[in-house]
C-alpha cells in the first residue's frame, strides 16, 4: 500500500531562557565566565530594574540590555525560533515572572523553551557576615534602644552570652549551640560598631559639634578592623601553617604560641594580661598554669578558710590537666539533678 500520507513538518525551536542571578554580596562586574558566555551569546538580554548594579558593567563590556519586564507568555513568544532571552531579576527575583512560566508550563497547552537558572556570582563562606554588619548598622541608626547604648552598658550582655554558649556545649544541643554562638557574634558586631563611632565610654550615640566628632572619630575602628587584626594575629602566631616553622604536635603549636606571645605583648610578668575579674576557679588554675609554664618557683599560699582550701584543688586540677570550673559545673549538675530528683522531679529540659 502506498503512503500518500505529507511528511510532518519539523517542529520550530522553542528557544532558551537564562535566568541570570547574583550576588549583592560580591562586588558588580564580578562575574563567572559562564555568566560571561550566556550574555555575549544572548540573542536578547532583558533587566526590569534601570538601576541594577550590573548594569554600568555589561554596558561597558559590550552587553546590549533592555529595560523590560516581560510577562511569561511574551518572554516564551520572545523565544520563538531558537532564540536565546537572558533574564536579570533584581535582588528580590522576579516572584510574578517564575510563578508565571511554572503554570505556563504545568498547562501542558504551551510548548515553553529550555529554562535554566545561571548563577553569575556565588558567595563565598562568610559572605551572610556582610549581611550582619549591614543590618546592624541600621539598627544602630534606627533603632531607639539600639542607638543609645554603650560599651559599658553591653559588657554585662557579653558575660551573659558567653555563659549561655558554654551551657549549650556542656548540653550537647546542635540548635542551641548554632543560637549561642550567634548571640556571642552579636556582641562582637555590636560593640565594632559603637567603636566606629569613637565615642567615649559612656557617652550617647548622637549627633554633635563637629571639633567633639572629629576628636573622638581618633579613636574609632570598625569590624574590619577588629577582623584585620585577627587575621594578622592568627597568621603570626601559626608560622607552622603560613611560615617555614613545624609543628608535629599540639604540644608544638603551644610552644610557637607562647614563644609568638611573649614577642608580642613584652609582658614583665606570668601574670600579665590575666583578667582577674574571671570565676574564681578559673581564675585560680589560669595562675597555676602560668607559674608552671613560666617555671617561677613559688609556693601556694597557705592560710586559714575554704579560700586557700580551693585554690590548692584548683592548681592541682590543673597541673592534672583537669579545668577545674568545667569539673564543678558538671558536678553541681548532677547535683541539681538529684535535688530535683528528691522533689519528684524529672531532669530538666534540654
Amino acid at each position: 500500500m502506498t503512503d500518500h500520507s505529507q511528511p510532518t513538518a519539523p517542529a520550530e525551536p522553542t528557544g532558551r531562557i537564562v535566568l541570570l542571578t547574583t550576588s549583592h554580596r560580591v562586588a558588580p562586574g564580578v562575574l563567572s565566565w559562564p555568566a560571561w558566555q550566556i550574555l555575549h551569546a544572548a540573542d536578547r538580554v532583558l533587566c526590569a530594574d534601570p538601576g541594577h548594579p550590573q548594569l554600568p558593567y555589561l554596558r561597558e563590556a559590550g552587553v546590549a540590555v533592555e529595560h523590560a519586564a516581560p510577562d511569561a507568555h511574551a518572554l516564551v513568544e520572545a523565544c520563538a525560533g531558537g532564540r536565546t532571552v537572558v533574564v536579570l531579576p533584581g535582588g528580590e527575583g522576579d516572584r510574578r515572572l517564575t510563578d508565571g512560566l511554572a503554570r505556563l508550563a504545568g498547562s501542558g497547552r504551551v510548548s515553553m523553551p529550555d529554562l535554566e537558572l545561571l548563577p553569575g556570582s556565588y558567595d563565598l563562606p562568610g559572605a551572610r557576615l556582610l549581611d550582619l554588619v549591614q543590618v546592624m548598622d541600621r539598627v544602630r541608626r534606627e533603632c531607639p534602644w539600639t542607638s543609645r547604648q554603650t560599651h559599658r552598658g553591653l559588657a554585662k550582655y557579653a558575660i551573659e552570652e558567653a555563659y549561655e554558649l558554654v551551657e549549650a556545649i556542656e548540653d550537647g544541643d546542635r540548635e542551641e549551640l548554632r543560637e549561642e554562638l550567634g548571640d556571642v557574634l552579636l556582641q562582637v558586631v555590636f560593640h565594632a560598631r559603637i567603636a566606629e563611632e569613637g565615642l567615649p565610654d559612656g557617652a550617647e550615640a548622637e549627633d554633635g559639634d563637629e571639633e567633639d566628632a572629629g576628636e573622638a572619630a581618633l579613636g574609632a575602628f570598625s569590624i574590619d578592623d577588629v577582623a584585620g587584626a585577627l587575621v594578622e594575629k592568627l597568621i603570626h602566631r601559626h608560622p607552622h601553617v603560613f611560615g617555614d616553622a613545624e609543628a608535629e604536635t599540639p604540644e608544638d603549636v603551644h610552644a610557637h604560641w607562647q614563644r609568638t606571645k611573649a614577642v608580642e605583648k613584652r609582658r614583665e610578668s606570668v601574670t600579665d594580661g590575666i583578667p582577674v575579674g574571671q570565676p574564681g576557679l578559673a581564675l585560680a588554675a589560669k595562675l597555676a598554669g602560668r607559674a608552671r609554664a613560666g617555671a617561677v618557683a613559688v609556693e601556694l599560699p597557705r592560710g586559714e578558710g575554704i579560700g586557700y582550701e580551693l585554690l590548692e584543688l584548683a592548681a592541682r586540677a590543673e597541673a592534672e590537666g583537669v579545668d577545674p570550673e568545667t569539673a564543678l559545673r558538671a558536678a553541681a549538675r548532677v547535683y541539681r539533678d538529684a535535688i530535683r530528683a528528691a522533689e519528684g522531679l524529672g531532669a530538666p529540659a534540654r
